[in-house]
């Protein structure tokens, strides 16, 4: 009986060799608060994400948009991660699309076989569309672009998720989109007046401000503060929103 309860607690939903490592979901019930049931990633020994800290992936999304106009808006999400983001960005009325850009396309499948609580919502909604990509790739593209339908199109904002931080990634090859160079060839992208907003789970970086300052018309870190309840202390991310100048 002792066993049986403890592996009603913890289930592996999915496990893949990927290009970048070990690619697991797991879902486990955490006893400390009480049962909830907690969804996280793992990619090799790291955690990439959990479902019980999603409000920086939330506050990428409300801060990116929030100085947008009323709309319609389409909107670029790198990174699908558990889809907090993607369905952050759907909340707003003013959203017309959003297009995600996903790496491994067993992220993809774990939304589209209702493995993650936010598949289904993601999956019914007909302004959301998910795309196998590497988001760095498409970046850095001459021409091509996000969306595989119309090449060279452009957005209203582009919100990143996908690296621990611009100094902390998870391949090296993606370290030249966080150079001046590479965040000028996203602008490509981004319609007059556009938003790029980054999420990072470290504290706000002076040389990545000074890369941003260097491309965009408009910069800032905001640093989002939420409680830990596994170490009953408060955390921080970061969340950088940078614009484009609006035409005259």
């Amino acid at each position: 009986m002792e066993g049986a309860d403890c592996l009603s607690d913890f289930e592996e939903l999915d496990y893949r060799r990927t290009p970048l490592g070990e690619l697991s979901l797991r879902r486990r019930r955490v006893l400390s608060l009480g049962g909830t049931e907690v969804y996280e990633v793992k990619l090799g020994d790291e955690f990439l994400m959990s479902s019980l800290f999603s409000q920086g992936e939330i506050a990428l999304a409300e801060l990116g948009l929030s100085g947008l106009d009323a709309g319609p808006l389409d909107v670029v999400v790198g990174g699908l991660g558990l889809g907090y983001t993607a369905c952050a960005a759907l909340d707003l009325r003013a959203v017309r699309e959003v297009l995600v850009i996903e790496a491994l396309p067993d992220v993809i499948r774990w939304h589209r076989k209702g493995l993650v609580p936010l598949g289904e919502r993601l999956t019914g909604d007909a302004r959301c569309r998910l795309v196998n990509g590497d988001f760095f790739a498409l970046a850095g593209s001459s021409g091509e672009g996000f969306d595989p339908v119309a090449p060279g199109r452009r957005f209203h904002a582009v919100l990143v998720d996908v690296d621990h931080s611009p100094r902390d990634l998870l391949h090296t090859g993606h370290a030249a989109f966080y150079l001046p160079a590479g965040l000028r060839r996203l602008t490509d992208y981004l319609l007059p007046g556009g938003v790029f907003a980054l999420w990072s789970n470290d504290p706000p970086d002076d040389g990545f401000l000074q890369a941003l300052g260097a491309v965009f018309a408009s910069r800032q870190a905001h640093v989002v503060r939420f409680h830990n309840p596994l170490l009953n202390r408060e955390a921080a991310n970061t969340v950088y929103v940078a614009r484009v100048a609006s035409p005259r």
